[in-house]
Order: structure tokens, then sequence, then C-alpha cells
């Protein structure tokens, strides 16, 4: 089976270069630029191996979203990489206790960034 990705960032560039880069790898990849609209698009189709979530978002951020997706019986079970700008430990350790998998800072390292999918995929 295809991985399937979907990255939420409220970043155009940030989305580009990153489907560039995980497409270029042979992932499917979905992206998206709101929280809310992650979430539809996660429950309309729960096959996404997972998901790529940039913490600091206007409106609903990434915490909020994160934890939306882990009160979700139909989607609680898809692995989340919280994606952040924020790269203090206490950072990594928030985004863990919202319900994020693993914990990936900006700009970010791509080969660590694939590490961190394999894993949880």
């Amino acid at each position: 089976m295809d991985k399937k990705i979907l990255i939420v960032d409220d970043d155009p560039r940030n989305i580009f270069a990153l489907k560039l880069t995980l497409k270029a790898r042979g992932y499917a990849v979905e992206s998206c630029t709101m929280a809310q609209e992650a979430l539809e698009i996660l429950k309309s189709h729960p096959q996404f191996s997972v998901v790529l979530m940039d913490m600091m978002m206007p409106g609903i951020d990434g915490y909020e979203a994160v934890r939306m997706i882990r009160n979700t019986q139909e989607i609680k079970h898809i692995p989340v990489i919280a994606v952040t700008a924020q790269a203090m430990p206490e950072d990594r350790q928030k985004c863990l206790e919202a319900g994020a998998d693993e914990y990936v800072s900006k700009p970010i390292d791509v080969d660590l960034l694939i590490m961190a999918i394999e894993k949880l995929s």
C-alpha cells in the first residue's frame, strides 16, 4: 500500500517544499492550510499513514488539532508528527503531551522526517 501523508500548514511555501520532497521519495501527499479542513479530510479519508501537523497556525492551532484527532474515534489511530519552529525541549514535550507521536523542528531535516514517517507508518 502506498503511504499517504497529510500535510497541515498555514504557509503554502512550507507545503510546496514538503510536497516536492515527499513525492520525490514516493509518498502520496495531500495538504491543507487549516486544522478544521484537516479533520474533515481525515474523517472522509481515514487511510492516511501519517499527518504532518504544523503547531503554529491561526485559529485552531496544531496542539488543539492533535487533541481533536485523538478524541475522534475513526481517526484517533492515525500517527501525527508535530512540525514546529519552536525547538526548545519543552516544546517537544508539549507536542507529545498534546497527543503527537513524534516531533520534527523547522527548518525540517528531511532525513529525520523520513525516519519519523517510516517509524510510525
